[in-house]
């Protein structure tokens, strides 16, 4: 299949025009097309979490998503969670005070995971937060102290 589409994405709340071939991932078209490089490629396999976004508020992993499928849903990535006037997120707040990385390769998709988590409900305990936030991986081990954030953070949300 060949040629190119021209979709109109909604991004962080602002909509955004690209022409890309049918086969091109949502994390390309934002990373290569859009220049928005916070999403993060990975594995590209799915199964590392690197390039969680929210679409429609639900977390995706945007590698396994074609863009054409987003169009017309709003997206919101790692550089739409932050205030206009440049406040933090909770979530991001919190990974900063409790050092929730290190290289901070994986830190994108990990705080757009947790705020779906939290979103979602699931913050209950810490085994509860670290069953929903599995699926994303972390090389450096910052296990313990992103599940310290995500708590902090649902409980200053709650």
């Amino acid at each position: 299949m060949t040629g190119t589409l021209n979709l109109k994405l909604d991004i962080n709340g602002e909509s955004r025009d690209v022409a890309v071939e049918p086969r091109v991932t949502l994390l390309d078209a934002l990373r290569e097309h859009l220049g928005l490089t916070g999403t993060k490629k990975g594995c590209d396999q799915g199964q590392c979490g690197a390039c969680t976004v929210h679409i429609d508020g639900q977390r995706v992993l945007a590698c396994l998503t074609l863009a054409a499928q987003a169009e017309g849903r709003a997206i919101t990535t790692i550089e739409g969670l932050a205030d206009p006037n440049g406040a933090l997120h909770p979530v991001q707040s919190a990974f900063l005070e409790h050092d929730a990385f290190q290289c901070g390769y994986c830190t994108p998709g990990q705080i757009m995971s947790a705020v779906a988590c939290i979103r979602e409900g699931h913050t209950k305990s810490d085994n509860e937060i670290r069953e929903y936030m599995s699926g994303n991986l972390c090389r450096c081990g910052a296990y313990s102290h992103i599940v310290a954030a995500v708590r902090e953070a649902a409980e200053a949300t709650s």
